[in-house]
């Protein structure tokens, strides 16, 4: 199981470290939550509080920023076919959207590091690429455990 990851770094805001934090933390989750015959594809972008704002509000309604949005391909649409890959394709999981200014809001207000945060939200975006989500009671408690056990079992602990 291989996990490639493209960075696209918007604000030039976010360090190479937390870059390769990020990375790890990603290819660590994926091994936990991905089959191993599965090769799958990612892609992480940074972006300002106003980005992350207009996307919220032309994907979800909400004209406010957020801390991360998720954008997966492996979610079917209405009318929409399910994706065929090729032997030894990797999957497009899709793409994970981080508002580096709500993150760093976020790490202070929490009281914890700004790459603790970060890792957090990586962790989140990831989890909804695969298919959790936290619509109902049932589905919060298991995807927020799920996040944890990937954030401790890793060593990123608030």
């Amino acid at each position: 199981m291989e996990l490639e990851i493209d960075f696209i770094e918007e604000t030039n805001e976010v360090q190479t470290s937390q870059l390769e934090l990020v990375e790890r933390l990603l290819k660590h989750a994926a091994s936990l939550e991905m089959s191993e015959k599965d090769d799958g594809e990612v892609s992480v972008i940074f972006v300002s509080n106003e980005a992350i704002r207009e996307l919220n509000h032309s994907y979800r309604g909400k004209n406010e920023p957020t801390d991360v949005l998720s954008f997966p391909m492996e979610e079917l649409g209405e009318g929409e076919m399910e994706i065929a890959y090729a032997h030894g394709t990797p999957r497009m999981l899709g793409d994970i959207v981080i508002s580096i200014d709500k993150a760093r809001e976020q790490a202070h207000e929490y009281g914890h590091s700004l790459e603790r945060e970060l890792g957090f939200l990586a962790v989140h975006g990831f989890l909804h690429l695969l298919g959790y989500d936290h619509m109902t009671p049932e589905e919060e408690q298991k995807m927020f455990q799920k996040q944890e056990e990937i954030l401790k079992s890793y060593g990123l602990e608030r």
